[in-house]
């Protein structure tokens, strides 16, 4: 297990700190650590939570929560995993992000919300088909199923619409007016997407946002990589906006203990603060 020390970065979503962990079960990041911050909460009654993994059905389980074409999962995520994991780790909670092996049928993620709403709290993934009924789905995810988080995947818009077109306003719209965080999967970076995240809070300030791993933003090497990383702490004029400093194998470009985010890390806690960003591996 990768260790790393926590500098006070927090981020609430329901009175609890979350720290994101890895994207799948078997690999438990969170780490038991001593939060050095004013605001901690006695260390015996505080609980330990992991705000970024993902569950999907086993091959026995995929009759009944079948995967979406071509996103056959592999390696294991089901339920009975996670359970096994948390134990051993000593998680007490888990926010379940909404896996594309699943895409929008939301009826795994959401039977083990309903079987363990004391342990689980959900972020679905938002539904951009033209259609307009992703609007409708989310609603429900969330009035209905208690969903309390939504991502936003741009590789999943239609080809050639933005995540600034209707249904996309629509939801972002929505999601402040029901006090449910956004967050911003952008794999391919986040430079090709920040005039929209920045439309969309220009026009939508009450809607929290998330910013997921970094924006996928590796230590820049040039001038235009270092531009994209400026576009990213320029952010932080947003009250809204927190960034995940997480997922580090995959922003770094060295092993661990990814050394080379040291400086990217101090920067972006010198912008947005230590209470606006969210610590993981």
């Amino acid at each position: 297990m990768a260790a790393a020390s926590l500098v006070s970065l927090w981020v609430l979503f329901s009175g609890v700190a979350l720290f994101p962990g890895s994207c799948s079960p078997q690999h438990h990041n969170i780490l038991k650590l001593k939060m050095i911050s004013p605001f901690t909460h006695n260390l015996s009654t505080s609980k330990i939570i992991d705000s970024h993994l993902h569950i999907w059905a086993s091959p026995q389980e995929a009759s009944e929560f079948p995967y979406a074409p071509g996103q056959e999962p592999p390696v294991p995520g089901n339920l009975h995993f996670l359970l096994q994991n948390m134990e051993e780790a000593g998680v007490d909670g888990v926010l379940i992000v909404q896996p594309i092996f699943h895409k929008f049928d939301h009826s795994y993620v959401t039977s083990a919300l309903k079987k363990y709403p004391t342990k689980f709290v959900g972020c679905c993934l938002a539904n951009p088909t033209d259609d307009g009924s992703g609007l409708k789905q989310f609603e429900d995810l969330v009035l209905k199923d208690g969903y309390r988080a939504v991502r936003f995947n741009p590789e999943l818009w239609p080809a050639g619409e933005k995540m600034t077109n209707k249904v996309g306003k629509a939801i972002f719209q929505r999601a402040g007016e029901l006090n449910v965080p956004v967050g911003f999967l952008c794999m391919k970076g986040i430079g090709l997407y920040m005039s929209e995240i920045e439309q969309l809070c220009t026009e939508f300030p009450s809607t929290v946002v998330l910013i997921d791993h970094l924006g996928f933003i590796k230590p820049p090497l040039n001038e235009e990589e270092g531009l994209v990383f400026s576009q990213l702490l320029n952010l932080s004029r947003f009250p809204k906006v927190y960034v995940k400093f997480s997922s580090l194998f995959q922003v770094s470009r060295e092993k661990f203990p990814y050394l080379d985010l040291a400086p990217l890390l101090s920067q972006v806690v010198a912008s947005f603060g230590a209470n606006r960003v969210m610590w993981g591996r």
